[in-house]
């Protein structure tokens, strides 16, 4: 689709990583640690926690939080993101479905 600038804008597929050229599996593992660092960085600001405090509660260092809030997303594994949110007493569940039919 063509703007009134004549700039062109490709619809997004859903998945910003997958749009950026990441493999379909990176993409996938990205999405999901993405989406657990976000569920994450709004339990500790819905509690009120401050770095030590949240560090304490999710039972890893204050520099780790510092990572998580700033989006350092290379720093977190699944494992590890998992754990967290358990331990913030986030209930983690995962879907797996077979693809959806490719549109022609």
């Amino acid at each position: 689709m063509k703007t009134t600038t004549g700039k062109t804008i490709t619809k997004g597929s859903g998945n910003v990583f997958a749009d950026l050229g990441f493999s379909p599996a990176k993409s996938r593992n990205l999405r999901l640690r993405s989406q657990m660092m976000t569920a994450l960085r709004k339990f500790i600001e819905k509690e009120g926690l401050t770095q030590a405090d949240a560090a304490k509660r999710l039972k890893v260092s204050q520099p780790r939080i510092s990572d998580l809030t700033r989006g350092k997303i290379s720093r977190f594994s699944l494992d590890t993101l998992v754990n967290m949110l358990t331990d913030a007493g986030l209930e983690v569940d995962f879907r797996i479905k077979p693809p959806s039919p490719r549109v022609a």
